[in-house]
């Protein structure tokens, strides 16, 4: 096929061909809008846990003096080790704002529990 012999088959065929807008570049769009926050977040703080739920549970081992072994909670909420060390990283830590401290003695297991304010 000729490149001269390319030509428009239909009036219909015209508008949709020829007729398009051309595309907007990336420096004509505007910018995204982003929200602002009209009062600051206050710091976060430990909702309370419900009686009876896995992280009631947790959070009563964690406030004893001597806090718990990862084995006792695991024992007490059923999960695997590293469901419990996410859950006291990511929940306990950082959506409850609590401070977990963790020691190892030098004979015995790792124990975790939350400081007092």
């Amino acid at each position: 096929m000729n490149p001269s012999d390319r030509t428009i088959a239909s009036p219909a065929m015209a508008d949709t061909k020829l007729n398009r807008a051309p595309k907007r570049r990336q420096a004509d769009r505007p910018a995204a809008v982003t929200k602002k926050a009209k009062h600051p977040v206050p710091a976060k703080q430990a909702a309370p846990a419900e009686r009876g739920t896995k992280t009631a549970k947790i959070l009563a081992l964690l406030k004893r003096p001597g806090g718990a072994s990862l084995h006792q909670l695991r024992k007490a909420t059923g999960w695997q080790a590293h469901s419990v060390r996410g859950f006291l990283s990511g929940t306990v830590k950082k959506k409850m704002g609590l401070r977990v401290v963790s020691t190892k003695p030098p004979e015995g297991d790792r124990s975790y529990r939350i400081l007092s304010k």
